[in-house]
């Protein structure tokens, strides 16, 4: 099952549950999914597409739910970390930080990478292997540690 017949059957479930936070995110994330669609011309998204448009829909919200934090929004904030948890639900199982931590010293190991200077040779290598089941920023910083 693709994802988007995922989300039609989840979104006709929310809607039978009156569920409109998920109904709010299935809509927005499908809109998101058919204007990539279009623009990238074709009639249906391979699966790496898909995740790549749910991981940058799941970071657009990550990254307001900090500012909205700093800027005391509580009531933003709790309809954030609802949106996120249902964006969540569409995600591969997310790594562990132990397999992240493999796969980080087997790709530095692969790019011969010694130092920060190498830090881009290691993300373009480890970003494929791990899209959509880990945050780019939590890796950027597996890659530091282990380059330090």
């Amino acid at each position: 099952m693709t994802l988007l017949e995922q989300m039609n059957q989840d979104m006709k479930q929310a809607m039978k549950q009156k569920d409109k936070e998920k109904l709010n995110v299935i809509r927005m994330v499908k809109a998101s999914l058919q204007n990539e669609t279009i623009n990238l011309g074709k009639d249906t998204l391979s699966e790496e597409e898909e995740l790549t448009i749910l991981s940058r829909e799941l970071k657009q919200r990550k990254d307001s739910l900090q500012e909205f934090k700093s800027a005391g929004r509580n009531d933003l904030v709790e309809s954030l970390d609802i949106e996120i948890n249902i964006l969540q639900e569409y995600l591969p199982k997310q790594l562990t930080n132990e397999e992240l931590e493999a796969i980080v010293q087997s790709t530095i190991q692969e790019v011969n990478a010694t130092s920060k200077k190498d830090i881009g040779k290691v993300m373009s290598a480890i970003m494929p292997k791990v899209k959509g089941k880990a945050d780019g920023s939590q890796i950027n910083k597996l890659v530091l540690k282990q380059l330090n």
